[in-house]
C-alpha cells in the first residue's frame, strides 16, 4: 500500500510539473506572438511617420501661407518620434505607455487631417500626381494602421484569456512581472459619436 501511495504521489507531481511547464511554455509563445505584433503596429506607424515629410513638402511647394498647419503636423511627428523612443520597450506590459504612444499618433492623425483640408484649398495641388499618389500611400497606410491595431488587440486577447484561465492564472503569478496582462488599443476620443455631415 505504501509503494502504492509514493508512486500515485510521484505520479501526480509529475503531472503537475508538465502541467506547469506546458502553461509556461504557452505563456511565453503568446507573449512573443504580442511582441511581433506589436513590432508589426510599430511598422505601420513608421510608413506612416515616413511620409510626412514627403507629403508636407509637396503641400508646402502649392500652399506657402499655411505655415501653422506645417508647423502643427512637424510638432506632432516629433511628438511621436519621442514617445515611440521611449514607449516601445514592452508597451504592451503598460496601459499608461500604450495610451501616451496612442495620444500621440492620434495627435498626428489630426495634424494630417488639418493639412489634407488645407490641401483642398489648392485645386492645382490636387492635381498634381506627386500629392494623389502620396495620399493613396497615406490612406493605404492608415488601413494598415488600422488592421495590424485590430491584430494586435487580437494577439494581447489571446494571451489575457490564456493568462486569466486556471491553473494558467497561478503559473504567470509565480513570474511576478514577466507575465502582466495586456494592454489594448482603444478608440480615439469621440470616436463613438458620428460625425455631422452638412451639404
Amino acid at each position: 500500500m505504501g509503494k502504492i501511495g509514493v508512486i500515485a504521489g510521484l505520479g501526480l507531481v509529475a503531472i503537475l510539473g508538465l502541467s506547469c511547464v506546458g502553461g509556461y511554455n504557452k505563456l511565453v509563445g503568446l507573449d512573443q506572438a504580442v511582441d511581433a505584433q506589436w513590432a508589426q503596429v510599430e511598422n505601420a506607424y513608421q510608413r506612416r511617420a515616413d511620409l510626412v515629410p514627403n507629403l508636407v513638402e509637396t503641400v508646402k511647394g502649392a500652399a506657402k501661407f499655411e505655415k501653422d498647419t506645417f508647423t502643427a503636423v512637424t510638432q506632432a511627428r516629433a511628438q511621436v518620434g519621442q514617445v515611440t523612443a521611449q514607449a516601445t520597450e514592452k508597451i504592451a506590459n503598460d496601459p499608461e505607455a500604450l495610451k501616451r504612444f496612442q495620444q500621440a499618433q492620434d495627435g498626428l492623425s489630426s495634424a494630417l487631417s488639418r493639412l489634407l483640408v488645407v490641401s483642398e484649398r489648392y485645386p492645382d495641388l490636387k492635381a498634381t500626381q506627386g500629392f494623389r499618389d502620396l495620399q493613396v500611400q497615406l490612406e493605404g497606410t492608415e488601413n494598415r494602421i488600422a488592421v495590424e491595431r485590430m491584430r494586435f488587440n487580437e494577439a494581447a486577447q489571446a494571451f489575457n484569456t490564456t493568462r486569466n484561465r486556471f491553473p494558467t492564472v497561478l503559473i504567470a503569478s509565480l513570474f511576478g512581472s514577466k507575465f502582466h496582462e495586456k494592454a489594448y488599443f482603444q478608440a480615439q476620443a469621440g470616436a463613438a459619436t458620428a460625425p455631422h455631415v452638412q451639404f
